[in-house]
């Protein structure tokens, strides 16, 4: 077994799907001992919810670069964004429901990983042109300060980040999904 790899900070990584995770797994597995943990309760469809989650796994099988990721699955829970999202379901999407979801997933993987022991966190969710990372770092650094556990910091669209999971998306035919997964971005 290679030493180094013991050696490597633990990391969380929250994922919502293989494609936003394709690029920031191939950007970080050579520095981090990576678990994914693909907590989403944003995704409200049962079928498109188990789609993603298949393919996030068969992603982790089949690409090199991340033969020793693990992944941990945060379990099918839509009643949990419907609870936060009550009384939002008109707003626009990019709005107010949107961050309340980002500080729903985050929250939870910075839980998760104070419990489970892992020494830094962050999330996929910054590879999206469609994702404000200036709230996702806000966030990220609030739970940072309510959980003791170091935040990444991130915008992993920039230096050509999302034209990379597009390109490792088309390359290992990955599943890329057109909405954010709850049926209020469907429509």
């Amino acid at each position: 077994m290679n030493d180094n790899k013991e050696k490597k900070p633990r990391m969380l990584l929250h994922v919502c799907c293989a494609p936003c995770s394709s690029h920031v797994l191939e950007l970080l597995s050579g520095v981090y001992d990576i678990t994914v943990y693909f907590y989403n309760p944003n995704i409200t469809e049962e079928e498109e919810y188990i789609k993603r989650w298949d393919e996030l796994k068969r992603f982790l099988e089949e690409a090199p670069f991340v033969e020793d990721t693990k992944a941990e699955d945060g379990g099918f829970s839509p009643e949990v964004f419907f609870a936060m999202s009550k009384g939002m379901e008109e707003l626009p999407e990019r709005g107010a429901r949107c961050y309340e979801c980002y500080k729903l997933r985050i929250r939870e993987a910075a839980r998760y990983a104070k419990e489970h022991g892992y020494d830094i966190f962050t999330t996929t969710l910054s590879i999206s042109p469609h994702k404000n990372a200036q709230w996702i770092n806000e966030i990220g650094a609030e739970c940072q300060q309510l959980y003791g556990i170091e935040y990444m910091y991130s915008d992993f669209k920039k230096k050509n980040g999302y034209a990379r999971s597009i390109q490792l998306s088309k390359e290992y035919n990955l599943y890329r999904q057109n909405y954010c997964g709850c049926i209020y971005s469907k429509k």
